[in-house]
């Protein structure tokens, strides 16, 4: 089978290309905005910026799936002068020019990474319901609205071409090259900051790297993906302390927290002007992600501890390489 991954350069799409390549049933190619990074037994085809024109004929000839994982990442203090439109660019025109061209170069399986923000921004309270496929969608930034549009699109593609689409919203990916918060917060306990978060009482649901690519590669053949929309996680959540503690754990690091009450850190983000940011850390997202182990009898092969250590390896020879 032949499988053309988007966005192969980034977080997800390395990993996902190097699980692939272990599969000798899969032919790999890859589309790039520029310059591809070198993997062994991948051809690349370098398409551009991505938008409601970029040219994908070329990358398309004899695919029979795309994993689209190209897009405008999230960001958390977008200073362009019209997130909305730099979002819907290329999370939403972007990806429906791709799938449109894929119908035309007869791709059977169109499989689109969306995100679990598609959802809502989670729940205030650890008693609320996890989020599952059959809520209606609560999409509250930019991000999230490029996204949803983009699930919606394909999915009137879907209806009318014959296509087979498959959406997947994950939360937080973590694993071997994380960037963003993950790694702020990895890079705090590893320097035994003390973190104000002894007494916060939430749930908190990510994925691995690897849970991530391993569920996609099932999405790729598996019959009853088709059409379908499926939520991710670990199956392992924890509180923001606990994850600080088994981060800590893997590092090898005590767990430096304070037991500050929540009411303490609520009145500082008000005082400074992050309230937003210390509710999203102080709240729960969860996900429920049985219906994809319902339907496709996929487990995630990695627990958190394994996802942990192998992230936490990784940091530490990026440690080595920049002395």
């Amino acid at each position: 089978m032949k499988v053309l991954v988007t966005g192969a350069n980034g977080f997800v799409g390395q990993a996902l290309c190097r699980r692939l390549c272990e599969d000798e049933k899969h032919e790999v190619v890859t589309a790039v905005r520029g310059e591809a990074k070198s993997i062994t037994g991948i051809s690349h085809c370098q398409v551009g910026d991505i938008h409601s024109q970029t040219a994908w004929k070329h990358a398309l000839g004899g695919v029979d799936v795309v994993v689209h994982l190209a897009g405008r990442a999230h960001v958390m203090h977008d200073t362009h002068i019209d997130p909305l439109a730099a979002y819907k660019a290329i999370n939403t025109y972007g990806t429906l020019n791709a799938a449109r061209q894929a119908v035309a170069a007869g791709v059977r399986r169109f499989i689109y990474v969306s995100s679990i923000k598609v959802c809502g921004e989670g729940q205030s309270l650890v008693s609320e319901a996890a989020y599952d496929e059959t809520q209606p969608p609560a999409p509250s930034d930019a991000y999230a609205i490029s996204k949803l549009e983009a699930e919606q699109g394909l999915q009137d593609i879907a209806r009318t071409t014959g296509l087979e689409v498959v959406i997947l919203r994950p939360p937080l990916v973590y694993g071997p090259g994380v960037g963003a918060n993950f790694l702020r917060l990895m890079r705090m306990v590893d320097r035994g900051w003390p973190l104000p978060l002894g007494t916060v009482n939430n749930h908190r649901d990510l994925i691995n790297l690897g849970n991530l690519v391993d569920a996609i590669a099932a999405c790729i053949t598996h019959v009853a993906a088709a059409n379908k929309t499926f939520l991710l996680a670990d199956g392992d959540g924890v509180s923001t302390p606990e994850l600080i503690r088994r981060l800590a754990t893997a590092l090898g690091r005590p767990a430096r927290l304070l037991p500050i009450p929540e009411i303490g850190l609520r009145i500082a983000g008000i005082l400074t002007g992050k309230s937003t940011a210390v509710n999203r850390l102080l709240g729960s997202l969860m996900v429920d992600g049985s219906a994809i182990r319902h339907n496709l009898d996929w487990t995630p092969p990695y627990s958190m501890r394994e996802g942990l250590l192998e992230t936490v390896k990784w940091y530490r020879c990026a440690q080595k390489n920049r002395l």
